[in-house]
């Protein structure tokens, strides 16, 4: 592991890491060796693909020849006539759906600037020769600069806010402008959004009445008790992940999943992890594991004697679950009732394009700042997920707020979102090598108390939702666990992001899922085999889960009670440490 230079490290390495720090902050964490790595690759080897220039020129010709058609076509029609585009925008791409842009000169611009899109990309994929990483890369560079300048991004280019100017006389644009200073004025203050203020936790978000039981250097306890006159006889421990607030469970009353698990009778116990600062830059996976996951996993079964667990981890809080599972399997420690993994990978051999940023050279970059800071900074994650959605993060509320003059209205997802947090050095170190680059976990690497894990040892019932535009941790990635364990897997698919999709409550007529279960022992159906196969069903995921932890439950009992000897209650839930900016 890269841990922080101490005094004793020689003077070389220390020269280095300051370097490759300095480089990191003017770089925005992008290692720009990598990226001429990346693009080295690809044009050497396409300066020796004659086939393929071959090819890439034919199609610019073939693209400027439908272009040329298309022009004169839309010319010579009239306004009301429908001509056929040279390229249909792709079903996902909402940049040109208003009316507007059908008309002339626009749309031969939207038109040209997607055959520009189209050539691009067949020219960054299928060079014999590039590493696939590096075609990824390249492929992802050609497509942030494209997107600086696309026709929908620029005052004099797009239409609709053209329009907006000429009606509104300007107006439109000076707000715009004063959204920008405000913007600006807020990040060099290192201040929220704009409506944040709005969902204060403990307030607004995170008001499901609880009670902190447990208080330790890595994370805090919240004990939930059930609504109703009688409990399920199991709890339910939630483990969250360490890089966002635990309230993403507990936003507004009506989407959260913790007041929806109490008021249908369960005991809920939920992780809620501190926000590291320099003194915990030592903090590592194993003291997540100890004094996060096995820590409350004590004070649960102190709490709650005599019974198992109902498990539940979202993202990589569902990661570190499967690795607790795994070495509580082997070791023989019969304590959980069964697993539920929300949008949380086990495998990481395709993890999406969150690998974009994940190499050695990356990770040299983010080693060094951490060394210096002791810890990853929240803008950095944030920064990695708003390149991957360019588009819905960033170009499109720039458009809105600054050229259409219109703030986009915040919702507590929202404002959740923009309350990051931040990662000890060591840890997200460890994590990203362990994990990401090296794929120990699925590869029966991973250490635990000094020996490896075995996923495939694990034999409790288990419960996995993967979402169906999640981009960080895309549900095929999600779905490997089927080839890991023979264990019996229920598999709920549900539209939405990795967080619209979790928090689904009952009730959005939009929301659908497909669900199947496999039974313990049987086949491994691939995830598009899958995807044909399973049966939809309308609404949300929650009430099945819920149904599928009943079938898994004793008869219901008395509400336990709230903290027990050695545990007790010490703060009002939100507690302290997710109020820590």
């Amino acid at each position: 592991m890269h841990d922080a230079p101490s005094p004793a490290t020689p003077l070389a390495e220390r020269i280095d890491t300051l370097f490759r720090a300095t480089m990191a902050r003017g770089t925005l964490s992008l290692s720009p060796v990598a990226m001429l790595q990346a693009a080295s690759d690809w044009a050497m080897h396409l300066a020796s693909s004659p086939g393929k220039r071959i090819e890439l020129a034919n199609l610019a010709v073939r693209q400027a020849q439908e272009l040329a058609l298309y022009a004169i076509e839309r010319m010579s029609a009239g306004p009301d006539r429908q001509v056929r585009l040279a390229v249909p925008p792709p079903a996902q791409d909402r940049r040109f759906a208003a009316p507007e842009w059908q008309n002339w000169p626009f749309n031969y611009m939207h038109q040209a600037f997607l055959l520009t899109q189209q050539w691009w990309d067949a020219a960054t994929h299928g060079v014999t020769g590039v590493e696939k990483h590096h075609e990824n890369m390249v492929a992802f560079a050609a497509r942030q600069l494209l997107d600086v300048f696309s026709p929908g991004n620029q005052l004099v280019t797009n239409p609709v806010v053209l329009q907006r100017t000429l009606q509104q006389g300007g107006a439109n644009l000076v707000r715009g402008a004063f959204n920008a200073v405000d913007d600006l004025q807020r990040m060099v203050a290192d201040d929220p959004p704009a409506g944040t203020e709005n969902f204060v936790v403990g307030r607004d978000v995170g008001v499901t009445p609880g009670k902190v039981v447990l208080h330790n250097d890595v994370m805090e306890l919240i004990q939930y008790s059930p609504t109703t006159a009688a409990a399920h006889a199991e709890p339910i421990l939630i483990v969250p992940a360490w890089i966002m607030k635990y309230y993403i469970l507990d936003l507004s009353p009506h989407n959260s999943l913790i007041r929806y698990l109490v008021d249908h009778g369960h005991t809920v116990f939920c992780i809620s992890w501190k926000n590291p600062g320099y003194e915990d830059r030592h903090l590592g996976m194993d003291d997540y594991l100890q004094l996060g996951f096995h820590a409350a996993l004590d004070a649960v079964s102190a709490i709650v004697p005599r019974r198992k667990v109902h498990a539940t981890g979202y993202c990589l809080g569902g990661t570190l679950l499967a690795i607790a599972a795994a070495a509580m399997a082997r070791d023989g420690d019969e304590r959980l009732a069964s697993m539920t993994l929300l949008a949380a990978q086990t495998d990481f051999s395709e993890p999406g394009e969150l690998a974009l940023f994940i190499d050695e050279s990356q990770l040299s970059l983010l080693e060094a700042q951490m060394a210096q800071t002791g810890y990853l900074k929240a803008g950095q994650m944030a920064g990695a997920f708003q390149m991957l959605r360019s588009y819905d993060l960033l170009w499109s509320r720039m458009v809105n707020e600054y050229l259409l003059g219109d703030r986009t209205p915040m919702n507590d997802l929202m404002a959740w979102n923009a309350d990051a947090t931040r990662m000890p050095a060591k840890m997200h170190s460890q994590y990203l090598r362990r994990l990401f680059l090296d794929n120990d976990l699925s590869g029966g690497r991973y250490p635990v108390g000094g020996k490896p894990v075995s996923l495939s040892d694990i034999t409790l019932p288990i419960f996995m939702v993967g979402t169906l535009t999640d981009h960080v941790a895309p549900w095929r990635s999600v779905h490997k666990l089927h080839h890991l364990t023979t264990t019996e897997i229920t598999f709920a698919l549900t539209s939405g992001g990795h967080n619209a999709g979790i928090v689904n409550p009952p009730g959005n007529p939009r929301r659908r899922y497909q669900i199947r279960t496999r039974p313990a022992g049987g086949n491994y159906e691939a995830p598009d085999d899958w995807l044909v196969s399973a049966p939809s069903v309308e609404g949300s995921w929650w009430p099945a889960w819920l149904e599928w932890i009943k079938a898994r439950s004793g008869k219901p009992v008395a509400p336990p009670p709230m903290g027990a000897r050695g545990y007790k209650p010490l703060a009002d839930a939100p507690g302290q440490y997710v109020l820590e900016k």
